[in-house]
């Protein structure tokens, strides 16, 4: 199988990469990047010499470089991780976030559609569905629920889902969409809450928190999600939206302190700071469909994948 890994250098993409050539030696992939600020090379410097794999500096958006490398080297599979995907800077530069995370999900589409790419994979979220209430009144949501994005990044990424799946019934192109929960675990850019928090703390800096911290998050460890995707990508049924969960939600602030007490820090870090617009109260899906249809479950409990995210940034002081 040939596939392509868009935003391979980011903290998804490298983990997917990873996971393949663990587990799919006979693939041949090629990981493609732009290389801003979230993706690094070092995430990749494992694999960089496999004879499986090959790495190009791209931008998804440049129809012309995504032509030529389909034209050169041909995909049974393509896989979208390449996004931005921090809900604080959509709010002071949509643009960037439409031109990644819309035109350039076009500009691979239609190098699929003329390349005769097996299929088109769409990595999505489960933001794109809003909030939920705190009070668990509500049930999660499954792939049939209204699309209602509360922030530039998450319409973006509803926009993208949207677009796919219109070209599917118009121009017949293969395609599945995944949405996935929070995800943690290694080479996971420090702007993110939970990496964030390990660095500050390590350094014994305060720690920020949105509003009371109340705030609701579904967290799954990133090769629970790259385990679900390949799943998908090769039992999963051309058109369907599957969700990607391993059901575990906590509150922005017992993630937190979780983190202080396994490091041995005091709760004093924590700092309170004005909650950001339109913050998403909890998010929540089911993953009902594709353990039942596709017989995937997560693996990894959360404060496992904790205590091994925690090492990892621990020995990685460059991150």
């Amino acid at each position: 199988m040939k596939l392509l890994v868009t935003g391979a250098a980011g903290f998804i993409g490298s983990n997917f990469v990873h996971y393949l050539l663990k587990n799919h030696p006979q693939d041949q992939i090629t990981g493609l990047d732009l290389l801003t600020y979230a993706g690094r090379l070092e995430s990749l410097k494992d694999v960089m010499q496999s004879p499986n794999f090959s790495f190009v500096q791209a931008d998804i958006a440049d129809a012309e470089s995504v032509d030529r490398l389909f034209a050169e080297r041909g995909f049974d599979y393509v896989v979208n991780f390449a996004a931005e995907t921090h809900v604080d800077r959509s709010i002071r530069e949509p643009g960037v976030f439409l031109r990644s995370n819309v035109e350039g999900v076009r500009v691979l589409m239609d190098a699929c559609l003329k390349h005769h790419a097996g299929r088109f994979h769409q990595v999505s979220t489960d933001e794109v569905y809003g909030d939920l209430p705190l009070n668990g009144t509500v049930q999660p949501f499954d792939e049939d629920a209204p699309l209602r994005p509360s922030n530039p990044y998450s319409a973006s990424k509803a926009s993208a889902d949207l677009l796919a799946l219109a070209y599917r019934r118009t121009y017949r192109l293969p395609l599945t969409i995944s949405r996935c929960s929070n995800n943690y675990g290694p080479y996971q850019f420090p702007e993110k809450l939970i990496p964030l928090v390990i660095l500050r703390a390590l350094e014994g800096k305060s720690i920020p928190i949105y509003g009371t911290g109340e705030n609701r998050r579904d967290w799954i460890h990133v090769l629970d999600h790259c385990a679900a995707v390949d799943r998908i990508l090769r039992e999963g049924k051309d058109g369907e939206i599957y969700h990607i969960s391993a059901q575990q939600e906590l509150e922005n602030l017992a993630v937190v302190k979780m983190i202080l007490r396994e490091l041995g820090c005091s709760e004093g870090l924590i700092e309170f700071v004005a909650d950001r617009p339109g913050h998403d109260l909890r998010y929540a899906i089911s993953a009902k469909k594709i353990a039942h249809e596709l017989n995937w479950m997560p693996s990894v409990p959360f404060e496992q994948g904790l205590r091994s995210t925690i090492e990892f940034y621990k020995s990685h002081p460059d991150w």
